[in-house]
């Protein structure tokens, strides 16, 4: 087993110096000089008195200095943070605090929110700016180029990365993974999907020297969010290429731009929030994904017909529906074709993968009962210090020790699982239980709504009321009562909306997650000036 520290600290030398290893729009950034940059870069940090184990916390929005920075953390056997660049000044100080981050690399966008924050943060050692006008000691371009020798290193498997995530409640979470664990469950090198893990660091590094083999991914979610970042390290340390899109928000011009420029043969997105709109653009003729083979999506649910319409555009595109979150990778998977484009999406789950019920019981296959997801395993540690969450999330079922994941579903006889969403969002109604991601699904598949959000509200009468907050698709109309309708027609009565409200847009994240704080407060002033 190996980490992504000795990978990228031995395939440089094996792969074409000049093969594109980062596209940002126009900017290529070569195999040789990513080598001798994130060589400088991980000296850098070294040289400031950081070492192994020490956090490089990562605050910036995609560009080839993400995964630069990273490979360099990587290459010093330091510890990947990532952090939400919409954080403001007490959120991302409680980020760079809780990781104890010794290096902090920022955009330039950040660099006063950084500069206030400092003086709070003595376990700092050294802080780099990526773009702007910094001076040379803390300029990320400087370090990048410095051309200093990288001392040598003593990787060992259990090299850490840390996921953070914000979750539904509380405060982020650093979840603390074994790099070796991540690259195993992402697929050990595999050259093939037939072909079991690489099982050696030399097997390794022939491989990555097969330029036939190479693998060209576009990441159109957010790096820091990590569906995209982990697939992207994935890419890089197999000796592909990460292209990401320049805009400061998602663009579907963008993506058809950098297929018809550099021909990705993979893509990430994140469910409908990214979907939605590049069918909307293929569908008014704007450009053409048919380069991309395969497409993969992770982190939530997403519409049937979103896919059906991608494969319609593309009938050769494999979409890979992966289920898994920053503390459970590999959950299991569910694969759509033109084949079976618009069914229901069903997950066929890892070998490690089990439904639990209340009672902490596996749930037998076609009970209909719905259960949490658990995961078994390669897992991570647990939650970087807080060992209460870590005992509630991370448990044992007999001898052995599951993350149990937010998400919940039932398993059908055949072991499939239908997801059913997080149980944290979970509506009690009435006396009964209603995922708000059902009914999300539902409101969308009406041609009006171009996206939506549903949410419990504290109600005498019900306990809890369902709400809906709704975008509608570009000149399209519809009111509450029509899609409450819709609605009851898919779905039994109770799940229905008791109010919708319509806004401009539904509120998520730049990774496309929802976010449901907001939608509730749009709900909430819309009903007090009605």
């Amino acid at each position: 087993m190996f980490s992504f520290g000795s990978i990228f600290a031995n395939i440089g030398a094996h792969i074409e110096p000049e093969r594109p290893a980062l596209i940002h729009g126009d900017h290529v950034t070569r195999w040789g000089d990513l080598d001798r940059r994130t060589d400088s870069l991980a000296a850098s940090f070294i040289a400031a008195g950081a070492g192994a184990g020490d956090k490089v916390a990562h605050l910036m929005r995609n560009s080839p200095a993400y995964l630069e920075t990273t490979i360099a953390t990587f290459k010093a056997r330091m510890v990947h943070v990532n952090i939400n660049y919409r954080y403001t000044g007490e959120e991302l100080f409680y980020i760079l605090d809780n990781s104890d981050a010794a290096v902090l690399v920022h955009d330039a966008d950040f660099a006063e929110l950084v500069t206030q924050l400092i003086p709070r943060l003595p376990k700092l050692k050294l802080v780099l700016q990526v773009g702007g006008q910094p001076a040379p000691s803390t300029s990320f371009e400087a370090a990048a180029t410095a051309s200093l020798t990288l001392p040598a290193q003593d990787y060992q498997p259990d090299d850490m990365l840390f996921i953070y995530t914000g979750g539904t409640t509380g405060m982020p979470k650093g979840v603390m993974w074994d790099q070796s664990a991540v690259w195993s469950l992402l697929g050990g090198g595999a050259p093939t999907p037939e072909a079991g893990p690489v099982a050696t660091l030399a097997d390794h590094c022939a491989n990555v020297a097969d330029t036939a083999a190479m693998s060209r991914i576009l990441v159109m979610p957010p790096l820091m969010h990590g569906t995209g970042f982990l697939i992207g390290i994935y890419t890089m340390a197999r000796g592909g290429t990460v292209m990401t899109l320049p805009g400061l928000k998602f663009e579907p011009a963008e993506v058809f731009a950098a297929c018809a420029t550099h021909a990705p043969d993979l893509a990430v997105l994140v469910g409908d929030a990214f979907a939605r709109p590049l069918l909307g653009g293929l569908d008014r003729g704007e450009g053409s994904i048919a380069s991309i083979k395969t497409l993969i999506s992770s982190g939530t649910m997403w519409s049937p017909e979103v896919k059906a319409g991608l494969l319609r555009h593309n009938p050769e595109l494999m979409i890979l529906d992966s289920l898994g979150s920053s503390e459970s990778i590999g959950m299991g998977a569910s694969v759509q074709t033109a084949d079976n484009a618009g069914a229901e999406t069903r997950f066929v789950a890892g070998d490690d993968t089990l439904v639990l019920d209340e009672n902490m019981q596996p749930v037998a296959p076609g009970s209909g009962i719905a259960g949490r997801i658990a995961r078994g395993g390669l897992i991570p540690r647990g939650y970087y210090k807080d060992e209460a969450k870590s005992a509630a999330t991370f448990v044992r079922v007999g001898d052995k020790r599951y993350v149990l994941a937010g998400d919940w579903a039932t398993i059908d006889a055949d072991g499939s699982m239908v997801l059913l969403g997080r149980g944290s969002q979970c509506i009690n109604t009435g006396g009964e239980k209603v995922f708000p991601e059902e009914v999300e699904e539902a409101l969308k598949t009406h041609p009006a709504v171009e996206d939506a959000l549903v949410f419990g509200v504290t109600d005498e009468k019900w306990g809890q009321r369902i709400s809906a907050v709704v975008e509608l698709s570009p000149g399209a109309a519809a009111d509450a009562a029509t899609l409450v309708a819709h609605v009851r027609g898919r779905l039994a009565a109770y799940k229905a909306p008791k109010t919708v409200t319509i806004v401009p847009k539904v509120p998520r994240a730049p990774n496309g997650k929802a976010d449901y704080a907001t939608a509730r407060d749009l709900a909430e002033k819309a009903a007090t000036t009605a």
